[in-house]
């Protein structure tokens, strides 16, 4: 290859680190965070009758703004297909995506992307009408099953009824709202999601009464946050809040007591919430960062149970998305 030909491609990938490299300024000067969102996922992120977002992912994104630019409100969501979700971020129109997004092999190492910490565990399954009958997956053989276009849920419906022998019929959308709508107008025997977007999109339903959500997953679905490759400090910037709200319910850090708890004796609170050591200043970030966060959303706990949790109209059990040291995985790394 000649030399002037490798020197562009130098000077272009150059080019291309710098850029990604710039996000957490750009997001300072602009002085709003631009977050990808789906475009309607109960107790993730689903505008309200007020068309305000809210869900698990809005309170991370809201939780970012309050981090970075020290208000939760200064955030603009940006509603996502399945389809378009990795190119929004690839191509810079979102500083950050938050869309119930599953970590791969394959989208770690062929995207340009980089995965942040899981902010929540789940797998694929099922919903399907009562009065159907079906109890668990091999009841499906036959089946039409919805499913939507550019998720890993089509790889591991093909991959998953194939290792089982088991017939099916995939009826394919690109929008989840149309696919929700056409499962509950009987145009297929079930629909296949992450089980905690089942339960949300069951919710919506004329009468939710009449279906359910099967025990029986068929895949692990590591959800969580993704940034641009080559930007060492706005990734660490997400993956630490995520890790100051984690921490945070651990250490009894709620959004009523945050402040109060920063004046507190505790030496592991006292570096979380910034009162002692420059923790800020190693991210980019004003000291009170991870405080700012906790008084916007809460910690993670009180997240879930907001917007997932028994509080909320899904009701989900805690499961592998509890703490650490109550049976599940959620685990922070040490403040210090």
């Amino acid at each position: 290859m000649k030399t002037w030909l490798l020197g562009a491609i130098a000077a272009l990938s150059l080019s291309a680190i710098a850029q990604a490299q710039q996000t957490l300024a750009q997001v300072k000067a602009r002085g709003t965070l631009i977050c990808g969102v789906s475009q309607g996922f109960a107790g993730f992120s689903a505008p309200d009758s007020r068309g305000e977002y809210r869900g698990l992912d809005v309170d991370y994104c809201r939780a970012t703004a309050a981090a970075v630019l020290g208000d939760a409100s200064k955030v603009r969501f940006v509603p996502l297909t399945a389809q378009a979700r990795f190119t929004a971020l690839q191509t810079g129109e979102i500083d950050v995506l938050f869309r119930n997004s599953t970590q791969t092999f394959v989208r770690a190492t062929s995207l340009g992307l980089t995965q942040g910490p899981v902010n929540f565990y789940d797998g694929q399954g099922f919903a399907v009408r009562r009065d159907a009958n079906v109890r668990n997956v091999a009841g499906l053989n036959g089946a039409t099953i919805c499913v939507a276009q550019g998720t890993t849920h089509e790889l591991n419906l093909g991959d998953v009824f194939r290792a089982r022998n088991l017939r099916f019929s995939p009826v394919v959308f690109e929008r989840v709202d149309t696919m929700h709508e056409a499962f509950y107008a009987g145009r297929c025997d079930a629909m296949t999601q992450d089980a905690s977007a089942l339960a949300g999109a069951l919710t919506s339903a004329r009468d939710p009464a009449a279906y359910q959500v099967l025990e029986e997953t068929i895949s692990k679905e590591p959800l969580g946050p993704f940034t641009r490759n080559g930007d060492i400090q706005w990734t660490n910037t997400i993956a630490w809040i995520h890790g100051a709200l984690i921490e945070a319910e651990e250490y009894g850090v709620t959004q009523a007591n945050a402040q109060a708890q920063a004046a507190g004796q505790n030496p592991t609170i006292q570096r979380l919430l910034g009162t002692t050591g420059e923790f800020g200043k190693h991210l980019g970030l004003e000291n009170g960062w991870a405080l700012n966060a906790i008084r916007a959303v809460g910690n993670y706990g009180e997240i879930f149970e907001r917007h997932v949790g028994q509080g909320s109209p899904l009701k989900l059990r805690r499961g592998l998305n509890g703490l650490w040291n109550q049976g599940g995985l959620m685990y922070a790394i040490p403040f210090r």
